[in-house]
């Protein structure tokens, strides 16, 4: 909890992908505070039993939510969708503003990665935003159970990475008022 209120701040893009590996260890864990106390909560030694308490009470109130928007199995909480929505907007208000030319280049050398992610979706097609996400998770849950990362996907990461980190820079100086609008 303070480390994803603390990645808010700083970085939109690290919190999604936290929030999204939070929402997975939560399922791992049955939705059971009891499990996610054990194998989680109690792994954190250096926490008095306030903050112990404030991060139970956090798991609780993820688990309600979970179960309130039928997330289960899979999806992700509208909390998490809404930052993928703002991220869209702004995208959206950078590339029509000629000020964020290099925002505007960095979008087009990511677009071709883009298309072909979701090209390869399936029938549900995320946004853009979404799919270049759901392409850093993939690979992180790659790299976490230890498969191979391909050296064509780990050139599609890298610019991947390149411009969400951009454009978490552009939402951190949206969020303070700092851009300038034409």
């Amino acid at each position: 909890m303070y480390t994803a209120s603390r990645k808010k701040r700083e970085n939109i893009a690290e919190y999604l992908l936290y929030m999204w590996q939070i929402e997975d260890l939560i399922r791992a864990n049955g939705l059971d505070i009891e499990k996610i106390k054990a194998n989680i909560i109690d792994k954190y030694t250096n926490l008095d039993d306030n903050q112990r308490k404030e991060m139970t009470e956090w798991y609780e109130s993820l688990i309600d939510m979970m179960h309130r928007e039928g997330v289960e199995k899979k999806g992700h909480l509208q909390l998490n969708k809404n930052v993928i929505i703002q991220l869209d907007d702004l995208n959206r208000r950078l590339l029509k503003d000629t000020k964020y030319a290099a925002y505007a280049n960095q979008y087009y050398a990511t677009l071709p990665y883009i298309v072909e992610l979701r090209a390869k979706s399936g029938d549900e097609k995320p946004g853009e935003i979404e799919s270049c996400f759901n392409a850093l998770y993939g690979v992180l849950l790659l790299r976490l159970s230890g498969q191979e990362v391909t050296p064509a996907t780990l050139d599609a990461l890298q610019q991947i990475t390149k411009f969400l980190g951009l454009l978490s820079v552009y939402y951190k100086k949206d969020y303070n008022n700092e851009l300038e609008w034409s």
